[in-house]
């Protein structure tokens, strides 16, 4: 409080309630938040009657893409939907999965390949 109370005035200060300190996360945490995420997604995809299951390479590039230093995991969300979620979309949408399949997505040249399990 007393470096807030160096930056900030006291009329500003006794409007403040509370203060929350956030450490940066670790690797095993994001790898948690994006856990989340992806069942997320299986539970999407599962209401089509189709599953995936990611490599740990696939993993390792959400959580390397995904982190920010600054932001957290805040970016992580949008690296799954652009990395995983919309080629994932554009794939069941072109006919190449059907209902009942099984997704395997693995990383070939920087970019998640899916394929039938």
């Amino acid at each position: 409080m007393d470096v807030v109370g160096a930056h900030f005035r006291p009329e500003f200060i006794n409007r403040v309630d509370e203060t929350v300190v956030f450490h940066p996360l670790a690797k095993d945490e994001l790898a948690g938040i994006a856990g989340i995420q992806l069942e997320l997604l299986n539970r999407r995809l599962a209401d089509h009657d189709l599953s995936l299951v990611l490599s740990d390479t696939v993993m390792d590039k959400l959580l390397e893409v995904g982190f920010d230093p600054v932001y957290g995991a805040r970016p992580l969300k949008r690296t799954i939907q652009q990395l995983i979620e919309n080629p994932l979309a554009e794939s069941i949408l072109a006919g190449k999965f059907a209902p009942g399949d099984s997704i395997s997505g693995d990383l070939e040249d920087d970019r998640v390949k899916f394929v039938k399990a």
